[in-house]
């Protein structure tokens, strides 16, 4: 039987000092705890400025629903929109304390977010599962295979069964890797050494912090376009030119984070042709994230995603001597991409299973 539960919208205060600020750290600290109990730190976990500093998005709304007993938030769901694209469609976090899971709080919280997205006139949502490497093995022989034919997440799991039992079906899976910072020298040599054999001289490094450099606005905005182009034909997605990379750029900078980037150019045709990004958070940043690698198709072949990657982490040890660990993210069909970063020293840290579900159009937003 699930157990009472008050379900409301969580107020956003002005300052994670102001005096009306309770209820948003608790509702971090949710977050933190859940993400400490999956991956065994708190690594992946926001710190109650970032996150404040990630609600002011001009590209995305969020919305977050808590679940109460009596005082205590016990459960959220972040309920993020995206306003330039892909206009139908909601992604759902939710989280949910270790000690309230399995009694009813995950589906009253998850049947409240679809009702508002309803509401907002958004018919496709989008939620994740995620699994730890150690459960990969403890579940090994009952997987289930997502639409894409590639990974799996294991059957047996307890978000696996709710995700199902909700209505949601699994569309793909990301594999979750980390790689220990700084790398080590001797490999960082080898690397470069076979990359730059591969390339025999055509290309030419470009780094920079932050900004894009003019010169290259619009090539890189090609490759963000080329980046996000495997999500099929009737895809929506935001398409990038010069001027949203740059308010992109604005955006990032105003949450606090820094990007740090490594383009690599043809020199016969002084054009710029791939690309790796890393993200450092605003407030850990012992803590980075692998972004994307893109390459045209043109010049793949060449190992310049070694190339850059290499490159590009040996740049971010040098410019933030704190950070410990890099995280990524990549679909197991990206078989160079996972290449490269095993011969980085990348290791299985997990898999995050991405569920769709549909809901009825209810037509007009009625917001």
């Amino acid at each position: 039987m699930a157990i009472e539960v008050r379900i409301e919208r969580l107020w956003i205060p002005d300052s994670v000092d102001a005096a009306d600020a309770a209820d948003f750290l608790a509702a971090v600290e949710v977050g933190r705890k859940v993400r400490m109990d999956t991956w065994g730190s708190d690594d992946l976990a926001y710190t109650p400025l970032e996150k404040l500093l990630e609600l002011d998005d001009p590209y995305e709304r969020q919305v977050i629903l808590v679940a109460k007993i009596g005082d205590e938030i016990v459960g959220t769901v972040d309920i993020a929109l995206p306003l330039a694209d892909n206009l139908d469609l909601a992604e759902f976090t939710l989280d949910i304390l270790p000690e309230y899971q399995r009694q009813g709080v995950g589906r009253q919280l998850l049947e409240a977010a679809e009702h508002f997205a309803r509401e907002e006139g958004r018919t496709m949502i989008l939620v994740d599962t995620n699994h730890p490497g150690a459960s990969l093995h403890e579940f090994a022989p009952e997987q289930l295979v997502p639409g894409s034919g590639q990974g799996y997440v294991p059957l047996g799991s307890r978000e696996v069964d709710f995700a199902q039992r909700t209505g949601y079906t699994l569309q793909h899976i990301e594999q979750f890797s980390s790689c220990t910072l700084p790398l080590d020298s001797k490999l960082v040599a080898e690397l470069e050494a076979e990359a730059q054999e591969a390339n025999n001289g055509r290309y030419r490094l470009h780094h920079w912090t932050d900004r894009c450099p003019e010169r290259w606005l619009e090539a890189v905005a090609a490759l963000e376009n080329q980046a996000g182009g495997d999500a099929g034909p009737d895809d929506d997605s935001m398409v990038f030119d010069a001027r949203i990379l740059r308010e992109a750029e604005e955006v990032t900078i105003a949450q606090g984070r820094r990007t740090v980037v490594t383009a690599v150019e043809h020199i016969a045709t002084e054009t710029l042709v791939g690309l790796t990004t890393i993200s450092v958070l605003a407030q850990r940043q012992d803590v980075v994230f692998q972004d994307d690698t893109v390459v045209l198709q043109a010049h793949r072949g060449n190992k310049l995603g070694l190339l850059i990657k290499v490159a590009n982490m040996e740049r971010l040890t040098e410019q933030f001597p704190d950070a410990r660990v890099i995280y990524t993210w990549n679909a197991p069909e990206n078989r160079y991409l996972l290449t490269v970063n095993r011969q980085l020293g990348f290791t299985t840290a997990g898999v995050t299973g991405i569920w769709q579900k549909e809901l009825p159009d209810l037509g007009p937003s009625r917001s």
